[in-house]
């Protein structure tokens, strides 16, 4: 049961979500403050009484990436000076998580100053959703509750009767992810291999696997550009595959990915509301919003009440 002791706040990136997770756990929002000074300097004040309380700051960290991450971090230092007993982080979209080691010269690991800019700051621990790279969890040395979406984009789509589908990693990165969810669909497992050529530039270089007279289900953690998963679609195709679906965790839509996921052949992109979207995504026929409020309400009252969360990872 939760207690008066457990108080859900969140920044200004994603209050529908957030809204949504206090409904299904029965527990009115936090009361804050958000403001910026002239200079656009960001100022955060807690508006009711947190000393002894289980936080929980909810902030996907999606555009304006760098305005949210700041905005979290400060939210979560106010927590620790008002005395709150324990403060979670929950990040839907964890931010700079592509930026996971250095894969050319001279670049920062820049998911890992992340982990270490919210410990400083004072969280207990984080609860994230979907990590583009699961091993940044080793990058804290606080516990780390890392969920999948895939539970509630496999019942939807278990509901459609695909028929024979063909599961698609669109690179070799998203491997394990699509194994997964191939797994619960009971569908065999394609890889596309992908060699990326600049950042947000990718070339489609030759597909692994049979999708020939099937349709095809492409998993991914994120569509930014959708260049990828437009590319992935046609070698799809090419290949044989009857209907091209897609399916990720996080919407983030930056540039041309709207237009281009209008001109392109998909059937339906099934997104979920970790990050929110614009209005002309959120009203395009083809892409299909789940909601994964109810996954981390759960997770977050097992948190509170120190129960096994354990069941929520797979």
């Amino acid at each position: 049961m939760l207690t008066d002791r457990c108080k859900v706040f969140c920044g200004t990136a994603n209050t529908a979500l957030a809204d949504l997770i206090c409904t299904y756990l029965g527990v009115p929002r936090g009361k804050a403050e958000h403001g910026h000074f002239s200079d656009g300097e960001t100022r955060y004040q807690i508006l009711e009484n947190v000393r002894g309380a289980d936080v929980f700051v909810v902030q996907p960290c999606s555009s304006p990436v760098n305005h949210h991450l700041m905005q979290l971090l400060l939210m979560i230092d106010a927590f620790k000076r008002a005395s709150a007993w324990r403060i979670t982080a929950v990040i839907p979209y964890y931010p700079y998580a592509r930026q996971d080691r250095k894969d050319r010269p001279r670049v920062a690991i820049s998911a890992k100053l992340v982990a270490d800019l919210l410990e400083t700051a004072g969280a207990s621990r984080v609860l994230s959703l979907d990590l583009h790279a699961p091993q940044i969890q080793g990058y804290f040395n606080i516990p780390v509750d890392h969920l999948y979406a895939a539970p509630v984009m496999v019942e939807y789509f278990q509901k459609k009767q695909l028929g024979s589908v063909t599961v698609v990693s669109p690179d070799a990165g998203g491997v394990e992810r699509a194994r997964l969810f191939a797994k619960r669909m009971g569908a065999p497992l394609a890889i596309v291999d992908k060699r990326r050529i600049d950042v947000n530039v990718s070339e489609v270089m030759h597909l692994i696997g049979d999708v020939a007279g099937r349709p095809a289900l492409v998993i991914d953690d994120i569509i930014d550009t959708a260049g990828t998963l437009v590319k992935t679609a046609e070698a799809l195709l090419e290949n044989g595959a009857t209907k091209v679906y897609a399916a990720s965790t996080h919407p983030v839509l930056s540039g041309p990915a709207v237009e281009r996921l209008m001109k392109s052949a998909i059937e339906e992109v099934v997104v979920t509301d970790s990050v929110p979207i614009s209005a002309e995504a959120a009203n395009l026929p083809k892409i299909k919003v789940l909601s994964v409020a109810p996954l981390l309400a759960r997770g977050i009252q097992s948190i509170h009440e120190e129960t096994s969360i354990s069941e929520l990872f797979i």
